[in-house]
């Protein structure tokens, strides 16, 4: 796309200022996804404001991302329509005039406060049959291979030829707040190394944080565990087998999570949220990939060094699966914590020289 746009997609309109409404999905990983879909809208118009959808959990993310001006924070329950919460939704909504609202998910209950709220153009694909919903309906989606690729060409117009790369999401954490952050919990200055060690289904998490704790800890590197408050017993097991080096920050405010990983010099983690917040971070970042496949979900900002995947690759990956049906998870017990730990040191000699 020839145009005058930093990231090559043509601006249609500098004058036009009606707000977007973005509702994106609403997963960690995908939300930081969604910065890609801001930044082409911001591209085709680079005036009219973006908002976007968010649930509390994910909402300090809204902080950091350029091109936002702010987040509707609204939590609704998971399995339900809620129809009186998606009234009150469609009040607030409608109170903003959003001229455009880009429906990610392909759920119909997604769609419901955009309609409500009569906001004019409602674009999303298909899913589950959402006629009158969105109103201005796209096809095509199955031929689309990768996540990135459905949501980001909803920002595009109809018909439009995908760009070769997207740009990629972005999240600006200013190196004061990591520093503050870092003197309030007491975490010092020596290189650290943020672990994710959580995911979303057991068989994307590798086996073996808790020796690679150790063995980074033994050559003087801090080390911190990041995560929700369901990773708190596995935080604990790495801090007993890590020593005193190394610190558990799991928690239920995800604000510290992003800041941990901005302050730390390496993050390694499993295909997860943190994996996606470190990467658009810009912080050197080491995902650990068993039965998931990289090429549809790993960041597009690139992980450092190379992704991580057994040696040897084995008949059944990717799987996709959440729970491992078959090979003992060999995907993820056959990568060795020494290697990773390797890893970990290249990475650091090439970024922080001494």
């Amino acid at each position: 796309m020839n145009s005058d746009s930093p990231i090559g997609i043509e601006i249609e309109d500098a004058g036009d200022t009606r707000p977007i409404l973005i509702v994106p999905y609403m997963w960690i990983g995908d939300f930081v996804r969604g910065h890609t879909v801001v930044r082409v809208l911001k591209a085709r118009w680079p005036n009219r404001p973006v908002d976007l959808l968010v649930t509390s959990l994910c909402a300090p993310l809204v902080d950091y991302m350029p091109g936002v001006r702010a987040g509707i924070v609204w939590d609704l329950p998971r399995g339900e329509l809620a129809v009186a919460r998606q009234r009150s939704l469609a009040a607030e909504l409608g109170s903003r005039a959003y001229q455009t609202a880009l429906v990610l998910p392909r759920t119909w209950k997604s769609a419901l406060a955009p309609a409500l709220a009569g906001i004019p153009e409602r674009v999303g694909f298909f899913g589950e049959a959402r006629f009158g919903l969105i109103n201005r309906m796209r096809w095509g989606e199955q031929a689309l291979p990768r996540f990135i690729d459905k949501n980001a060409a909803l920002a595009l117009p109809a018909g439009a030829t995908l760009p070769p790369e997207w740009p990629v999401p972005q999240l600006h954490v200013p190196a004061e707040e990591a520093t503050r952050w870092r003197q309030a919990n007491g975490l010092g200055t020596t290189p650290a190394v943020a672990l994710g060690p959580g995911s979303v289904g057991a068989s994307k998490r590798w086996t073996y944080y808790p020796e690679a704790a150790r063995l980074l800890a033994e050559r003087g590197l801090d080390v911190w565990v990041v995560g929700g408050p369901g990773e708190k017993p596995l935080a604990q097991e790495i801090v007993a087998a890590g020593g005193a080096r190394v610190r558990d920050l799991t928690g239920t405010d995800l604000r510290h999570g992003i800041l941990a990983m901005a302050a730390a010099s390496v993050a390694i983690s499993n295909d997860s949220g943190l994996m996606h917040i470190a990467a658009a971070i810009g912080t050197p970042t080491m995902g650990i990939f068993g039965p998931t496949s990289p090429y549809l979900w790993a960041p597009l900002n690139g992980l450092v060094a190379t992704v991580l995947q057994t040696k040897t690759a084995l008949p059944c990956q990717p799987c996709q699966r959440t729970v491992c049906t078959m090979n003992d998870h060999r995907c993820m017990r056959d990568i060795p914590a020494a290697d990773v730990v390797e890893t970990v040191q290249r990475v650091l000699r090439e970024t922080c020289p001494a």
